[in-house]
């Protein structure tokens, strides 16, 4: 699983038996809002993307509620990778 650290903004994976607590993100996209993808996760044109805004704003809460990681669907799976997207959907319940 990766998540997010919520002071860094860097990803980090952790094995099943290795998970610490986390926040989630939940949240949908209006109009032409730019969503941050895994793979642009950390570069300079994320962070000119109107979803960095989201990001920093969950990421800022989550430290303010205790919290080191966080998960936001959106740059924490691969969709690109189907094995991967089909893992996350279907451990979706189990993370909520």
């Amino acid at each position: 699983m990766r998540l997010l650290n919520a002071t860094t903004r860097t990803l980090q994976s952790f094995l099943a038996n290795e998970i610490p607590r986390y926040a989630i993100l939940s949240h949908t996209w209006r109009g032409e809002m730019d969503e941050v993808t895994l793979p642009e996760l950390g570069t300079p044109s994320a962070q000119q993307k109107h979803g960095y805004l989201k990001i920093n704003g969950a990421c800022d809460r989550a430290i303010r509620d205790g919290f080191e990681y966080i998960w936001i669907d959106t740059c924490c799976v691969d969709k690109s990778n189907n094995v991967e997207l089909s893992e996350t959907i279907n451990s979706m319940f189990e993370w909520y």
